[in-house]
């Protein structure tokens, strides 16, 4: 029956595997990663058993892509990503002609041809657009100055690739004969062209697509149809991402990142991160499924030793290169670290490379080869690679400490990378989130001069909260070092507003653990959420709906003039009567 559709088949395989190991893998304590890519392992060809259609698996994979980037957009804006040019242009393409030379030396050590060296130097020099974004997601560092730099490097890679991409056939018909010569005006004027076309995309996507793209979200939104909504989000994305592909010669990717990022200018732009996320995340994993489909365990053993120095390429040279490129600009230890870790894997970018490479005679099958095999091992590596550099953070932090300034408020209006502020109020309210429900509670509770202070991971909030003067801390609550930062152990009252109701329970869990007298309020969607944190300890539960009826049956109850009030349920048959 898998023959007969092999869609569903792929799908249904790769989601549900994925979850199985994936599961396994978090219950081991290790990325769910890992588990991800075993299932690919087990759905591929080089498994016995069922398997699913590769060629499917990547399509989906690709949709994958196009709605990561597009999430990242919409968390961006051009002014981020004009406040990184300085170091993510040049850092990048440094990066990239280190990485290339290094692999054109390996390559020439093999015996191949020096063309065959530098695309597959080239295709070792990017990192992979999935992998990245996961982890400095998994940080929530995205809206950080670590992770602007990491997205304006990585949009730098791609759009270098894509103009490696365009200028592959031409290379490849110019080595096939020797007598040809390159043709360096040829050459140029394929450069000019593409660079005239992803420069009119970007020029549509600024002038007319910032206008057009808020208001089409405006007038669906008011039609009231959720389903038009997210329908007008998805199309949006995908269609934007397919035209600048297919009209522009600008990637997938990079296409729905433009989308997102023009998106997030609108009123609807968190709106849209929302209707988005369960199908970023679905096809995400599918990414990763396609990428364990690759792997052939056999080939590991057989090229055991170029496989290793392949590999030593992408992680360790790769890493050293970002590091010092990174100092070089007088940034943090801190965020050197954290691009050399995002940046020592590779991925899509680089199979498109390898395949297209290998159809065209330039690379040949053990090159291809070597570059699928170190993708896989760099990606199933890249969390251990991040474990790494954290206590390569600590240890230098602990050789090297920095001395915290003094003025609290200074501190405050400079919480960088570099420090983080830690309060010293105590009896105060902490408040997890300054989304618009935040807002409203910290701005009511000021007035009566409540002492407050508001840990918010999205560091736009976190600017809006500063500049009302409130104490703030940039982090996720979910980290220890974060709570203590806002004094956990000398606070009377925690107040969460986040929508993540897992991250919510590690919030109250910790929070109980540090301060036994703590009461902790929380905002929940429903009352099986609201359950789920009174077990692990919270104190008072609201849930949206349990709100919505109460406020209703208050008005009820004080117009009708009735005498008491009840709990929702509890009214006898003719009080309901006199209700209705």
């Amino acid at each position: 029956m898998a023959h007969e559709s092999p869609l569903i088949t792929a799908i249904v395989m790769g989601i549900g595997l994925a979850f199985l190991f994936g599961a396994l893998a978090n219950r081991l304590r290790i990325s769910p990663l890992v588990g991800y890519l075993l299932a690919g392992v087990i759905a591929g060809p080089n498994t016995p058993g069922l398997q699913a259609d590769p060629n499917l698996t990547n399509q989906l994979a690709e949709i994958g892509i196009i709605l990561l980037m597009f999430g990242v957009g919409l968390h961006f804006s051009l002014k981020d990503l004009l406040s990184v040019k300085t170091i993510a242009i040049p850092g990048a393409i440094v990066q990239m002609i280190v990485a290339t030379l290094l692999g054109t030396a390996f390559g020439l050590f093999m015996g191949w041809s020096p063309t065959s060296g530098m695309v597959f130097g080239l295709a070792l020099s990017t990192a992979s657009t999935v992998v990245l974004l996961r982890a400095i997601q998994e940080r929530r560092l995205i809206e950080s100055e670590r992770g602007r730099i990491a997205i304006g490097w990585l949009i730098i890679e791609d759009i270098t690739m894509v103009l490696a991409l365009v200028l592959l056939p031409t290379l490849a018909t110019s080595t096939s004969n020797i007598t040809n010569s390159i043709s360096w005006a040829g050459i140029l004027t394929i450069i000019s062209i593409t660079i005239a076309k992803a420069s009119l995309f970007v020029t549509i996507m600024m002038v007319v697509g910032r206008r057009f793209i808020p208001w089409l979200l405006k007038v669906i939104a008011q039609t009231g149809s959720r389903e038009l909504f997210s329908l007008s989000v998805l199309a949006i994305a995908l269609g934007v991402a397919l035209s600048a592909a297919d009209l522009f010669g600008v990637s997938l990717a990079l296409g729905a990142f433009f989308a997102g990022m023009i998106m997030s200018e609108s009123e609807f732009g968190h709106r849209a991160t929302e209707e988005t996320l369960p199908l970023r995340d679905a096809f995400a994993v599918l990414f990763f499924v396609s990428v364990g489909m690759l792997f052939n365990p056999i080939k590991v053993v057989r090229d055991c030793i170029p496989l290793l120095s392949t590999l030593s390429i992408i992680i360790i040279g790769k890493s050293v290169i970002a590091f010092l490129i990174v100092r070089a600009f007088h940034r943090p230890i801190r965020t050197a670290l954290t691009i050399s870790a995002s940046l020592a894997q590779i991925g899509e970018f680089s199979f498109i490379l390898a395949g297209f490479g290998n159809r065209l005679g330039i690379l040949n099958d053990n090159a291809r080869d070597l570059i699928l095999g170190g993708a896989i091992l760099s990606i199933l590596l890249n969390p251990l690679v991040f474990l790494a550099a954290d206590k390569i953070r600590q240890k230098l932090e602990s050789t090297h400490p920095k001395e915290m300034k003094n003025d609290p408020l200074q501190i405050i209006q400079k919480n960088t990378d570099e420090q983080l502020f830690i309060s010293h109020k105590t009896d105060h309210t902490i408040i997890i989130g300054f989304s618009q429900i935040g807002q409203l509670i910290a701005t009511d509770l000021n007035k009566y001069n409540i002492p407050i202070v508001v840990v918010e991971d999205i560091e736009r909030n976190a600017e809006k909260a500063r500049c009302e003067h409130f104490e703030t801390i940039s982090g996720n609550a979910v980290h220890e070092d974060i709570l203590a930062a806002a004094n956990i152990d000398s606070a009377r009252y925690l107040v969460l507003t986040m929508e993540n109701t897992f991250e919510a329970g590690q919030i109250v869990s910790i929070g109980k653990r540090h301060n036994k007298n703590l009461h902790i309020l929380a905002h929940v969607e429903s009352d099986a959420e609201g359950q789920y944190l009174c077990d692990l300890g919270a104190d008072v539960v609201i849930a949206n709906d349990r709100q919505i009826a109460n406020g209703i049956i208050d008005f009820l109850i004080e117009k009708q003039n009735l005498p008491e009030k009840k709990e929702i349920g509890s009214f006898s048959e003719e009080e309901r009567t006199a209700l209705s």
